[in-house]
């Protein structure tokens, strides 16, 4: 069961971020202006817009999330723990840099911000502590 929830998380995660990639490397503008969407103008409040750095993140996102695919399908635990620690690094510093700059947002909106963001920095751990619980070796019970 821990092993499917670990897939499922990874798969979780690399439709997240193929989402986003597809976003801002289709439609750069778009995803400045709008992100995360739902109204919210995350990307927005770090003005001025730069096509340039747009796009390079979403391509960030997109092998971010081509690597979680791999990870949810391939069964070996060394691809997973290497694409977990790649994506937290991402994801944490990612975080560090926004904990520290609210640009024009709103309270609200910041604090829902790095919520979010503390939450993908927290997710690869998660994910990699429940494969580390999957995968511990089984004891044996003593027969009476």
């Amino acid at each position: 069961m821990l092993r499917l929830l670990v897939r499922l998380g990874l798969a979780a995660m690399a439709a997240l971020n193929l989402w986003w990639g597809l976003w801002a490397s289709l439609a750069p503008w778009h995803f400045f202006d709008g992100f995360p969407g739902f109204g919210h103008h995350w990307t927005a409040a770090y003005p001025p817009y730069n096509a340039h750095l747009v796009t390079d993140l979403g391509a960030t996102f997109l092998t971010l999330g081509a690597l979680l695919a791999v990870a949810a399908v391939v069964a070996d635990r060394r691809v997973r723990w290497s694409v977990l620690a790649g994506v937290w690094l991402f994801n944490t510093l990612h975080l560090a840099f926004h904990a520290g700059h609210r640009g024009t947002m709103s309270i609200v909106d910041y604090r829902a911000s790095v919520a979010s963001l503390a939450a993908g920095a927290a997710a690869p751990l998660l994910l990699a502590a429940l494969d580390a619980l999957a995968n511990r070796p089984q004891r044996s019970t003593p027969s009476t």
